[in-house]
């Protein structure tokens, strides 16, 4: 277990470069393919699973999710990608017939959609 938290510790810090150096094009289409069929494009729990998950999908605009997130810079978005909320998306998209590709997640990958999001949030304030 402290191995595990060691490498995640790694993995968050290398996840919370600068922004500058985040790839929004690449945030954005990871959350398009991604994340969106549930949380929506302006990820407010709006897309087509949204309600067909137990617990709902949580809107990400909310003021509380906002606090975590900037409290937490790239937690958030690790802990979905790494560990999916234990079965619960991987259950959801299986009962909804939604198949997505395998997919390598790089360290890049999980700054830039942390990024994308954090955008997204302050956009819609």
């Amino acid at each position: 277990m402290k191995a595990l938290f060691i490498g995640l510790t790694g993995i968050l810090s290398l996840a919370q470069l600068a922004p500058a150096l985040a790839d929004n094009l690449n945030g954005k289409n990871l959350f398009t393919q991604r994340c969106a069929v549930c949380h929506g494009a302006d990820i407010k729990a709006t897309g087509p699973l949204a309600r067909k998950s137990n617990p709902p999908t949580p809107d990400l605009t909310t003021p509380a999710f906002r606090k975590r997130l900037s409290d937490y810079p790239g937690v958030i978005v690790s802990s979905v990608v790494l560990r999916p909320n234990g079965s619960l998306i991987p259950r959801t998209l299986r009962e909804n017939g939604v198949k997505l590709p395998p997919h390598v997640w790089s360290i890049d990958d999980l700054r830039d959609l942390n990024q994308y999001m954090v955008g997204v949030i302050s956009k819609s304030r």
